[in-house]
């Protein structure tokens, strides 16, 4: 029954144990008793036996009209010509901010302790742009798109980010040395933004070094910003930090709607076994929590989490337990009680 208070969203259950994911958080979200409506459809590999395409027009118009999705994982071929159905979706909802927390998680055991970073990355253009061609047989071309309006715009979201959430410094990640103009425009929209964030530590560094500070020095960092590639393979290699992509959250935000999914894969060999965690769309949907302006609802859900990870006592078999899903998913929803 729809209030009016109660919010829809559009709920995406996608591939593999995608829906075993989405079903658990659903479940942790009805116990927190979060004012919400689900409004299903479908996105994906599974899409396509039924729509004839991965991402069905009546999906994007159900995230367009709730203004949010929260997302399960989706397949997409590799080599075989078919688009990325999350490049689509962020494409054609203009969710140009891709953000990603990165926390290290109580009872998860790293090589780390206290990782606390944000990577922040251009959504919509780079080499994801995919204009592709082929030069000659045997030569393929692919144009990098860098424009001034898109990385004004993410660095400026970036910016305003780190001084909403009380961060001291943002890092533009570049490869300008080499790609003088590509990446030169974009480090030259960051210094302008910069200049209106005096009280933010602004600061630069070469993508390919920062892959070696991030595994010495972590803790160096607070906010990322980049480019579409390197958010892409960054945000991975962060995730790593803190135990990977099973237990950290992504969000993908633009100026009229959010899509907040989990960045894992699809885990097909364990798809239907009720073994999946989902830790990684759980802490997803908290930070849909706080974007639907509920934060109450979004610290109770959090604190859950830490909770059952602190005491240790019920996990997945991911991170060396051996609770199913529906058993951990319990325990989430038993510790708001």
């Amino acid at each position: 029954m729809t209030t009016a208070t109660t919010r829809k969203l559009t709920m995406i259950n996608g591939d593999g144990i995608g829906p075993e994911v989405c079903d658990a958080v659903r479940k942790v979200l009805e116990g927190a008793k979060a004012p919400l409506e689900f409004e299903y459809r479908d996105c994906g590999a599974e899409a396509v036996n039924k729509y004839g395409t991965n991402l069905p027009d009546e999906t994007v118009e159900s995230v367009m009209r709730t203004r949010v999705g929260l997302k399960g994982p989706t397949a997409t071929g590799i080599g075989t010509g078919q688009q990325s159905a999350n490049v689509q979706l962020r494409k054609r909802l203009d969710l140009y901010a891709s953000v990603r927390p990165v926390r290290s998680v109580p009872g998860v055991k790293t090589r780390y302790e206290d990782v606390d970073l944000v990577v922040v990355r251009e959504n919509t253009e780079d080499l994801y742009a995919g204009i592709e061609h082929i030069v000659v047989p045997g030569v393929v071309e692919s144009i990098k798109i860098i424009t001034e309006k898109a990385s004004t715009r993410i660095c400026r979201y970036a910016f305003e980010y780190a001084a909403r959430k009380n961060r001291k410094k943002v890092s533009a990640v570049h490869k300008a040395n080499i790609m003088k103009l590509s990446d030169g425009l974009f480090l030259d929209c960051f210094r302008k933004v910069a200049r209106d964030f005096p009280q933010l530590q602004a600061e630069e560094v070469i993508v390919d070094n920062l892959c070696m500070q991030l595994v010495k020095n972590p803790e160096k960092y607070d906010v990322l910003v980049m480019e579409n590639l390197y958010g892409d393979i960054i945000s991975d290699l962060c995730a790593g930090l803190v135990g990977g992509l099973g237990v950290v959250p992504g969000s993908n935000i633009g100026t009229e709607c959010a899509v907040f999914e989990a960045v894992h894969g699809t885990a097909p060999d364990i798809a239907g076994k009720g073994l999946a965690n989902p830790t990684a769309l759980l802490m997803s949907s908290v930070m849909m929590l706080e974007w639907l302006e509920m934060p109450d609802i979004a610290r109770r859900v959090e604190n859950a989490v830490w909770k059952v990870y602190t005491e240790g006592k019920v996990k997945t078999g991911d991170l060396g337990g051996k609770a199913n899903t529906a058993e951990f998913t319990q325990a989430i929803i038993g510790a708001m009680e």
